[in-house]
């Protein structure tokens, strides 16, 4: 296999035992994405000069003889929704276009200790609000399997760079399912850890009480090493949780036999793609065949999960997206007849339209006497969510579902229908709203040959069960193995 196809745990071992060199790795990725970017258009900005200075520093630690950390010198991608010091970062928005942070996002000062290279900043839906990563205010990635199709969102570009090779890793977001659909679309392994275990300083909020930064890989052991690089207590984020961090790898066991895993009724219901389900349902077998015991479970206050999602994000948006008003930094609109007409002119101009969709749903949502009617009742509404997770979660060690409802979908197609749009995350933002950690694997192909997800499910902080789980599955099938045919042609076509 070439260099940019391996994992990063096999490319440790090679760097660890100077086969290689970081400088070279970063190199061939490089050649990567000279060869097929074009087509995934995945990348908003890329860092090639920083990068090669990265891995010059970790050749220098490994040609030294030490211990060097298990993410040292690998190729990373980073989500354009995470500040990155010095380095533009524009959360693929016109109003944030010329936008170079004067600080880095703790997770970043934590992959800089690591020794980690990075690539560049990846391409989303603006702002992290969509589905397909069609709302981006730059270019439009296209999925690597099929580029006619969208790889998801709101993280599509750090799970199409991952699928076609053109980074070792990727970091992304998740609100109500931003990493998980994504990586089931793209065909590659994106976990959303528990709300509160990894620091969001940094990130540029979009709803603060769903947003969580996780990471995409190629295989469930990479993803275990970056959890262990990224999570812990951090004082700059007060909603930081301080528990103790285990070391992830050590949950890596292949075996699960004796474990409850549950299966949500209301998950298999109408709308859900047949193929998919096949494919779900084949890996539910595969499972109790692995020895867990299988249970079906309800949670019951699933229907009501999407319409309370997009009251509340929207509500913390609207909060949180006031501060660009074209003042102190970002987009301003050029000779405004006055400061409200420079507030509105700047918004207008500024804002694409999911934003501004987002934006005023949020506000009305939150406006006098529709507050109680809407954003109070949706808080309720989401703690009977938590509450069935709460009881489910007594029976059974995991839970299991699709990650998304159908296959990646053409370019273009649900653009006209918001609602439709929507409905993209109705396996993903109930378990947003209980702030569980969650993960999608690989676990089959329908019939176009487009990727399918699964998703794992656990009670908060117990990420080693839903990791057990997802790699027992991962090393007695061999999805994760398959490339897209873009990933097979040196020359990208």
């Amino acid at each position: 296999m070439l260099l940019y196809q391996l994992t990063a745990h096999a490319l440790h071992e090679k760097l660890k035992a100077r086969e290689i060199t970081a400088v070279e790795l970063t190199e061939s990725v490089y050649e990567r994405i000279e060869a097929v970017e074009s087509h995934v258009k995945g990348y908003l900005t890329l860092t090639e000069e920083l990068a090669l200075e990265q891995a010059g520093a970790a050749d220098v630690g490994f040609q030294n003889g030490n211990e060097m950390p298990p993410l040292a010198g690998i190729p990373f991608a980073i989500k354009d929704v995470i500040c990155t010091k010095g380095v533009r970062t524009t959360c693929a928005s016109k109003i944030l276009e010329n936008f170079v942070p004067p600080y880095d996002a703790t997770v970043m000062t934590k992959l800089h200790q690591q020794g980690v290279v990075m690539i560049g900043k990846t391409n989303m839906d603006e702002f992290a609000m969509g589905s397909s990563t069609e709302n981006s205010a730059y270019q439009v990635t296209h999925n690597p399997w099929d580029l006619e199709t969208i790889p998801g969102g709101s993280s599509g570009g750090s799970a199409a760079v991952v699928a076609a090779d053109t980074a070792i890793l990727s970091l992304g977001s998740d609100t109500g399912g931003s990493i998980r659909q994504p990586a089931a679309l793209c065909g590659v392994v994106g976990m959303k850890p528990t709300y509160g275990r990894i620091s969001r300083y940094g990130l540029i909020a979009f709803a603060s009480s769903l947003d969580q930064i996780g990471p995409f890989t190629k295989d469930v052991t990479d993803c275990a090493l970056v959890l262990n690089a990224l999570c812990g207590k951090d004082e700059m984020d007060s909603t930081s949780v301080d528990v103790a961090v285990p070391d992830f790898t050590k949950s890596l066991i292949n075996g699960i036999e004796g474990m409850k895993i549950g299966v949500p009724k209301e998950y298999f219901a109408e709308g859900l793609d047949t193929d998919v389900a096949e494919c779900v349902h084949t890996a539910i077998a595969e499972l109790e065949k692995l020895g867990a015991a299988i249970v079906e479970i309800s949670l019951p206050h699933t229907d009501y999960a999407i319409a309370t999602y997009y009251i509340i994000a929207p509500a913390e948006a609207s909060a949180n997206l006031a501060r660009y008003d074209g003042v102190r930094y970002g987009y301003r609109t050029e000779e405004p007849a006055d400061l409200i007409n420079m507030y509105k002119k700047t918004r207008s101009e500024g804002f694409g339209q999911e934003v501004k969709r987002r934006i005023m749903l949020g506000t009305f949502a939150l406006s006098t006497g529709y507050q109680d009617a809407y954003y109070k009742k949706a808080q309720k509404v989401r703690t009977l969510i938590k509450s069935d997770f709460d009881a489910a979660f007594e029976k059974v060690d995991v839970i299991v579902t699709p990650t998304s409802p159908t296959p990646a979908f053409k370019i273009g197609e649900r653009t006209a229908d918001p609602l439709q749009m929507y409905m993209c995350d109705v396996m993903t933002t109930p378990a947003s709203h209980a702030g569980l950690p969650g993960i999608s694997v690989p676990c089959g192909f329908v019939q176009s040959g487009l990727p399918v997800g699964l998703q794992l499910l656990a009670k908060p902080f117990a990420e080693e069960s839903v990791l057990r789980v997802a790699y027992t599955y991962e090393q007695n099938t061999e999805h994760h193995h398959k490339k897209p045919e873009i990933c097979l042609h040196e020359d990208g076509s």
